[in-house]
């Protein structure tokens, strides 16, 4: 959640906050949306101010600043105030491009693309926390199963849409502004993939991404099931051997576009890989 202010004088009041996040649980509960996750625990107020300033500091990790605005740059949109949300959005990707000025024809986006690998790695890391001992019970695993399983669809496109993006711009390009930047967050991890498509350069890609797509509509069926049914999926093994087969042929699609269009990119490529 945004709000205006700096970050000594925030915009809203607390009691304000407080009413603001009354009023967004109450529309979501009206419109039959799941709780937020945590129990409410990460609807938190960020000024633009602190998403800024906490960038590469060790503060960007214990307000949990790092997680809101990767978030806000890869799977974000605007329920209102359009203007003032694209003004935070090139606020925040200005501060990934302060280099360009002096790199504008060979410019690689490697403050933006590390942090990006960063909340990936973090995904990976927080969704395999939990029992995984003897003791653990069939719906405790079934349920992990289920997280990893989402893992490795919805998280790891949201993060790898945008590098595929980038890199595409790059590939293209021979350098990434922030325009770019900007017109890549504009767009859903779906439509990133589409926009390929529509490339000159990258036509012969198609395919690969129209599997990609056919597999994750795939995994968006399958888990719009009530979350009982589903967690009888990952507590039979051959029924989740399948699954997670797919997962597998999710992520193989993914690498192998991301691989096709950087391989020829030694600099773009090796901010991947080291």
């Amino acid at each position: 959640m945004l709000g205006g202010g700096t970050k000594k004088e925030r915009a809203l009041k607390n009691l304000d906050e407080i009413l603001i996040k009354a009023e967004l649980i109450k529309a979501t509960r009206k419109l039959k949306f799941p709780e937020f996750s945590g129990d409410g625990e990460y609807l938190s107020h960020y000024t633009v101010d602190e998403l800024v300033e906490n960038l590469g500091t060790r503060n960007d990790d214990n307000t949990n600043t790092f997680t809101a605005r990767l978030l806000l740059l890869l799977e974000s949109g605007p329920l209102l105030e359009k203007t003032f949300y694209s003004e935070v959005i090139s606020k925040v990707i200005a501060a990934c491009w302060k280099d360009f000025e002096r790199h504008e024809s060979d410019f690689v986006p490697a403050f933006l693309v590390n942090d990006v690998l960063r909340l990936w790695r973090t995904f990976c890391v927080n969704y395999e926390v939990g029992p995984q001992n003897e003791k653990e019970k069939p719906d405790q695993k079934a349920k992990r199963k289920l997280k990893n399983y989402k893992l490795k669809h919805s998280r790891l496109l949201t993060c790898y849409s945008a590098l595929v993006y980038l890199m595409a711009v790059m590939a293209e390009q021979g350098t990434v502004s922030q325009k770019d930047a900007e017109d890549m967050v504009s767009l859903s991890p779906t439509e990133r993939l589409e926009w390929l498509k529509n490339q000159t350069k990258f036509e012969d890609k198609s395919d690969q991404v129209n599997a990609i797509i056919f597999l994750y509509e795939k995994f968006l069926k399958r888990t719009n099931a009530p979350k009982d049914k589903l967690i009888e999926i990952f507590k039979d093994p051959k029924e989740s051997e399948v699954v997670f087969q797919e997962a597998k042929e999710f992520g193989d699609q993914v690498y192998d576009l991301l691989w096709s269009i950087g391989k020829d990119n030694k600099i773009f490529w090796r901010i991947l890989v080291v």
